[in-house]
């Protein structure tokens, strides 16, 4: 059971297991008031443990343990004991059958693991450690038998009953109730098994393999939901083919299903067969979903459906190897999602997130190496590390093997460890047979926490026409973690001359051509690069496609980032380029005179960004998209919260100002003609025209308001209508955001995701999310405490987007933080323990609010009984 005081679990203590299950037969009766679980194990001995005759220990979690049996005898209550979270038989033989009935009541599981109750529908969650909550057995991946379930319920109620692996059997029980049993012929660990049982309809397709085999397609939703299902039916088809012609991997099963569940903890799960996804990330119409989220759902079904070979075939031997399956798979989607639309904009929204978020995990509390060497509640480590981070690690080997290496590498990864669970060694050890290379010291990234920092400096020598690039590394200390080592670092790097040409990287050694850019490789503290022939000074473009996940400093003067922003060829940089001026202008603001000036020469760059129609539009979108306040308070070193906040706005309306009739220009030559669709060039123009109308709103400009109010009106697809909403919320036009608001949840107040997206918009606000305000949301009709997404769409919005607002001067957005932490962690402490973040940084901040951000947190820390999830993160953030 759940203790206020959780052991700490280390990597360097891990053992095989002493005892391996060959096959899983589950039986479950589904009933209202509860489910019985009938298991029975084949079990044996792992020759490779050295436990010896060690008694047999089962996972359990709120079980009710009805009948034990081994080997057909019925176990009395002396011959095994139930501890609640551990089934123990003392005395089993070399291998043996084990059969265990369990009661577990899913209608009121509101942590939602292992089986639940979701909209009267029945589904499960077992990752990481949630199959122990429906019967026992040994709950860790390196565990991995044959599966065949035997479904049972109430026909009328539930026609529909899933597991994973292909449908072998079914028929009727009498009294109105039913089965269908469910075999799958691949080993798997407990983490990936899963059911649905419910009224949902179903939607066919089918896909043809490279081998010419044909693969059914079945989405499962709610008859609401019937007409949100091409979409994702799309995207799964060309993941599929996608996969097929990048990495050779073709489907195995006969059957490939998707559920809807409105109540998850998470966006979607992999489960062997059977993906059961957060509906937010699978349900999609042009009345109902943005564009962002289109794309979003493209690659999230793109990336459960790639762990059926990168996480499901081949699986991770325990949960510190938990990126070997998440970071290459986000990874796989990052390139999917790039191949499919624009790889540059792609870029720029993983960095995005990295700069803004991962970044700040690896400087906060809760830092922790891509594999961590210790945990106290697993988890607590679904994080932008392991995701995030694990992808950029995989990236990086991708740059330095290059394609051709990298696919053979994956392909002799996938051939020799298929069936297998396995570690990150064991991933790069592949990479490194298939390329050559020896990767011994890369695989620091998996093991040193924290960004590592890129000191560059340079100098020109005229007289020899030498270009010196020297780079310096270091790795701030982390949690447990002081002293690091050097690592090995791809940085992509480019030349411009003072036309924009591109000059060459011509090093002393060579003898021919130079390329106009080289991959450099950072393995010292210090490397000192020469380039040789340059008839003048050059401009550098550092870190090119952000090749690698650190940071980088360099004295850029204004110039040379206007440069950039204009001229260099890699799309990123250029992008790059434009947020460090808008950054250093925003900076130079903070704390400055109100009536102090705005360098003129950023006025001028945007303009040149909005007018030039030669530029590629999705990449103008993003350009004109101001740093975040969040990124700005990652990059500060003492945060203060409402000046960045006031700064940033302060410059977006000088903008708007300046550029007022090149906005409403912009904005009507993006209105848009013909049908929707979700395409690069359309999506482009739908974001370029909602930041143009988003700006004219902050100046209260009247032309605006009126292309607002039409576009809310008029709109035939929910990117521009939310796009209009968004910018009337956040005027200062009162009365048209409450009628606004008003008229759009009238409108869809049906949908539960698009109340999601209502909520999102005012929690969000600093106009419309002040603590009353955020106050009567939680009291909405269409609010519920049981839904994760309504939870994170007004509490999560909040606090990690209204940042003017969740950071008063007087701490209340922090102590209502906290007050939703403590409701939380008695339901669903997975919620609550993602919830605190905003808080964990509190030495980020200005001494002002960091001390009220602690005092929230040691409010937290003090609630009686507090979860080991929330207790974890706590506990760690005031200590580090």
């Amino acid at each position: 059971m759940r203790t206020n005081q959780p052991q700490t679990i280390y990597l360097s203590e891990y053992r095989v297991p002493a005892y391996l299950v060959d096959t899983v037969d589950l039986r479950f009766e589904l009933f209202e008031d509860g489910t019985r679980v009938h298991s029975t194990l084949a079990v044996r001995r792992n020759p490779e443990s050295d436990a010896g005759a060690a008694p047999l220990e089962l996972d359990g979690d709120s079980l009710v343990l009805e009948s034990v049996a081994l080997d057909g005898k019925a176990l009395s209550e002396g011959e095994y004991e139930d501890r609640g979270d551990k089934l123990i038989v003392e005395s089993v033989p070399e291998q043996f059958e084990l059969s265990v009935v369990t009661w577990i009541e899913p209608q009121n599981n509101t942590r939602l693991e292992g089986l639940y109750k979701s909209s009267g529908m029945f589904c499960t969650q077992c990752e990481a450690e949630g199959f122990r909550c429906i019967t026992f057995f040994p709950d860790r991946p390196d565990v991995m038998s044959r599966f065949r379930t035997r479904v049972e319920a109430d026909k009328s109620a539930y026609p529909v009953l899933l597991s994973n692996g292909n449908d072998v059997e079914r028929g009727d029980l009498g009294e109105g109730r039913h089965f269908v049993t469910w075999e799958d012929p691949f080993p798997k660990p407990c983490y990936l098994f899963a059911l649905v049982a419910g009224d949902l309809v179903e939607k066919r397709d089918t896909f043809t393999t490279c081998s010419g085999r044909d693969i059914d397609l079945r989405m499962y939703v709610e008859p609401r939901n019937a007409e949100k299902c091409d979409h994702a039916m799309d995207s799964l088809k060309r993941s599929m083919r996608w996969d097929e012609e990048t990495y050779g991997r073709e489907y195995d099963l006969e059957i490939f299903m998707i559920v809807a569940v409105d109540d998850f903890n998470m966006g979607a799960m992999e489960n062997k067969g059977l993906n059961i996804f957060n509906s937010s990330c699978v349900l999609a119409s042009q009345e109902t979903a943005t564009d962002v989220a289109f794309q979003r759902i493209e690659a999230i079904v793109a990336h459960e459906y790639f762990h059926n070979w990168s996480g499901n075939r081949v699986t991770c031997r325990d949960w510190f190897q938990l990126s070997l399956k998440e970071g290459f798979t986000v990874f796989r989607d990052s390139q999917f999602s790039a191949d499919v639309g624009s790889p540059t904009v792609k870029r720029i929204e993983d960095v995005n997130v990295l700069r803004t978020a991962q970044f700040a995990e690896d400087g906060g509390p809760m830092a922790h190496p891509v594999r961590p060497a210790s945990y106290m509640e697993i988890s607590n480590f679904y994080t932008l590390t392991i995701y995030e981070k694990g992808a950029e690690v995989v990236r990086m080997i991708h740059t330095l093997l290059g394609p051709d290496m990298f696919r053979k590498g994956s392909d002799l990864y996938f051939q020799r460890h298929d069936g297998q669970a396995v570690t990150t060694d064991d991933f790069v050890r592949a990479m490194e047979d298939a390329s050559g290379r020896d990767l011994s010291q890369f695989r620091l990234w998996y093991e040193q926490a924290g960004t590592p920092v890129l000191d560059v400096s340079d100098e020109f020598d005229s007289g020899q026409g030498i270009y010196r690039l020297t780079i310096r590394q270091s790795i701030p200390d982390t949690p447990g973690q002081t002293g690091k080592k050097p690592q090995h670092i791809p940085f992509a790097l480019g030349l411009l001359g003072s036309r924009g040409e591109s000059l060459p990287l011509r090093l002393e050694s060579d003898s021919q051509d130079a390329p106009t850019e080289r991959v450099l490789e950072l393995t010292g503290e210090t490397h000192v690069f020469e380039f040789h022939g340059l008839n003048e000074c050059p401009v550098p473009s550092l870190l090119r496609q952000f090749s690698a996940p650190v940071r980088v400093r360099y004295p850029w003067t204004r110039e040379q980032m206007l440069f950039l922003m204009s001229h260099d060829p890699d799309g990123f940089n250029r992008w790059d380029a434009g947020q460090r001026l808008a950054v250093d202008v925003i900076q130079s603001l903070i704390g400055a005179p109100k009536d102090s000036s705005i360098d003129a020469r950023l006025v001028a760059a945007y303009r040149h960004l909005i007018s030039d129609s030669s530029l590629d539009q999705a990449l103008v979108a993003n350009m004109l998209q101001l740093p975040s306040a969040a990124y700005l308070i990652e990059l500060a070193e003492s945060a203060d919260a409402p000046a960045i906040h006031e700064a940033r706005e302060r410059v977006l309306k000088h903008l708007a100002i300046a550029l007022r009739d090149d906005l409403v220009a912009c904005y009507r030559r993006n209105l848009e003609e013909g049908d929707y669709a979700v395409t690069p060039e359309q999506i482009a123009r739908r974001s370029l025209r909602n930041t143009a109308l988003a700006w004219l709103l902050q100046i209260n400009d009247e032309e605006g308001r009126e292309l607002a109010q039409r576009q809310f009106r008029n709109s035939d697809n929910m990117t521009d209508r939310l796009g209009a909403l968004r910018a009337l919320v956040n005027s200062d036009y009162e009365e048209d955001r409450e009628r606004v608001l008003e008229e759009f949840y009238e409108r869809f107040q049906e949908d539960p995701q698009v109340v999601e997206q209502w909520f999102s918009v005012q929690a969000a606000s600093d106009r419309a999310g002040q603590l009353p305000q955020i106050r009567a949301l939680l009291e909405h009709r269409a609010f519920d405490w049981k839904n994760p997404n309504k939870i994170r769409s007004v509490v999560g919005a909040f606090a990690g987007q209204n940042l003017a607002a969740f950071h008063r001067p007087d701490g209340s957005g922090y102590n209502f933080l906290a007050d939703q932490v403590c409701r939380l962690d008695d339901s669903n402490p997975q919620i609550a323990a993602r919830l605190v973040t905003p808080l964990t940084r509190w030495k980020k901040f200005a001494p002002a609010h960091s001390e009220l951000m602690k005092s929230a947190l040691e409010r937290i820390r003090d609630k009686s009984g507090l979860s080991r999830d929330v207790y974890e993160v706590v506990h760690k953030s005031l200590a580090g």
